[in-house]
């Protein structure tokens, strides 16, 4: 396939011919109160699975986390898949996702799946919702609409068997608010809202924002208590987030865990034990005396009905551990208003 017949269609103002970038760090949104409702925002659905740039270069296929981590032979199937695309290099920007019977994405079965662990065989599939690079061609300079009509004329050339397992993320255009209230009745993770006209910029954008549909995110993994009952390994997880200068004691989590996950967990925690809290203000005294504090690398994502006056997580309820999420970058993310066009 030539780079002409592909590109023909659309204007590729800040396009720059440049070889396969390596190694950059995606574009991630920003957390808002509510979504932009104008006709110069495409929204699409917030997927609940691992963020992979897929890149492609003369049949070599390179997965790649957002921590830029190599996963290429977990995910064997999708580079068999990538490597069919007929283009001498590409880069593609998307979320590889367990599919339930649904439909929905279920970010503990993907966690399953790519370590083994799971008996059936759960439907992988790579949703691409943009396009930086193709055929010499840096794309990240153009628009965000031309990059989408460029990545669905490239991904009607996958050939089947491979089509179901590349898909391109839908969007639709206006309609903000009627999306997200739409998301919320299917039970699904959120929405980003992206703006039409705007390049492709690494870091946390304010041209792409997301809204979720209930209350979720990632905390740091600090401790963890005795199992109670007929639990195993691990009771609960003690979780923190970080400020300018300190961890902040957010809680713990005790529901949610597979018998999978609790395996995952304790193998994972045992090395990092440690002796002392690295929080300030940490737990002591009675709700302290079965807690096993651990140094603060592994990153578990959680939901929540909210907050106490304390500060504390309500009703928590645990999702899975996010390998592809530096521990050290995790923040108490709250929603900020969005003023003007905030184009970057």
């Amino acid at each position: 396939m030539s780079r002409k017949s592909i590109t023909a269609t659309v204007n590729l103002s800040g396009a720059v011919a440049a070889p396969l970038p390596k190694g950059i760090e995606p574009e991630l949104p920003s957390l808002a109160e509510a979504p932009p409702s104008g006709q110069d925002w495409a929204h699409e659905i917030k997927f609940d699975g691992y963020r992979i740039l897929a890149s492609v270069e003369q049949g070599k296929v390179t997965l790649s986390t957002r921590r830029g981590n190599d996963w290429t032979d977990r995910m064997p199937a999708l580079a068999e898949a990538l490597r069919t695309i007929p283009v001498k290099t590409a880069l593609l920007d998307g979320e590889l996702v367990s599919l339930d019977e649904r439909g929905v994405s279920d970010f503990q079965s993907l966690q399953d799946a790519l370590g083994g662990g799971s008996a059936r065989k759960p439907r992988l599939v790579y949703f691409a919702f943009d396009l930086l690079h193709l055929n010499g061609i840096d794309l990240r300079g153009v628009g965000l609409a031309q990059r989408k009509e460029l990545l669905a004329e490239l991904l009607a050339r996958v050939p089947p068997p491979f089509a179901s397992m590349i898909r391109r993320s839908d969007h639709v255009i206006g309609q903000g608010p009627a999306f997200f209230a739409q998301a919320i009745r299917m039970g699904l993770e959120g929405i980003v809202s992206k703006q039409l006209e705007a390049p492709y910029r690494s870091g946390r954008s304010r041209s792409w924002v997301k809204m979720k549909c209930s209350q979720r995110q990632e905390f740091v993994v600090v401790g963890f208590t005795d199992p109670r009952g007929t639990r195993t390994l691990l009771g609960a997880l003690l979780l923190a987030t970080h400020t300018a200068d300190e961890l902040v004691y957010r809680g713990r989590v005790g529901t949610g865990f597979r018998e999978s996950s609790l395996r995952d967990l304790h193998r994972q925690l045992a090395p990092l034990r440690d002796q002392k809290p690295v929080l300030v203000h940490a737990p002591s005294g009675a709700e302290a005396h079965d807690v096993h504090w651990v140094r603060p690398e592994l990153v578990a994502e959680v939901s929540f009905a909210g907050f106490t006056q304390d500060g504390l997580l309500r009703h928590s309820i645990f999702l899975g551990l996010r390998e592809d999420k530096a521990a050290s970058e995790v923040i108490l993310e709250e929603a900020r208003p969005r003023s003007g066009t905030n184009r970057r």
